[in-house]
């Protein structure tokens, strides 16, 4: 396997950094690493925009967020300014496929797109 590109490596830590819950539970961190344009699909279904998932992730009361198991990550850059990283997760045993678009801005390595898409394992599938 080759090593990732700069690009992708910048995506890839800053996607971890994202995971991390104690950077989950910053709105300022969170505010600087999320696009303006931020989307989300959820797991649920539920589509997210910036301002909402930043307020749902720092609430007060909001019950901290276990970190999950990562596996599988890699990623693409897609275009000079575009990564598209895909990984599975695993937490509380709940699994899931993820998606994310990484967009370069003149503030660096933003987060424009994430969906994540739950999955259990199907030896037929």
């Amino acid at each position: 396997m080759t090593e990732p590109s700069s690009a992708v490596a910048a995506a890839i830590d800053a996607e971890l950094r994202l995971l991390d819950p104690a950077a989950r539970a910053s709105a300022d961190l969170l505010g600087t690493m999320l696009h303006p344009e931020f989307r989300e699909i959820g797991t649920s279904g539920r589509v997210w925009d910036r301002d909402t998932i930043i307020a749902v992730l720092t609430a007060t009361g909001a019950p901290p967020p276990s970190p999950p198991t990562v596996s599988r990550m890699r990623g693409e850059r897609l275009a000079p300014d575009l990564v598209h990283l895909t990984y599975d997760t695993e937490s509380g045993g709940r699994r899931s496929h993820r998606s994310s678009l990484w967009r370069l801005t003149g503030s660096g390595w933003l987060l424009y797109f994430h969906q994540g898409t739950p999955f259990i394992d199907d030896p037929v599938a």
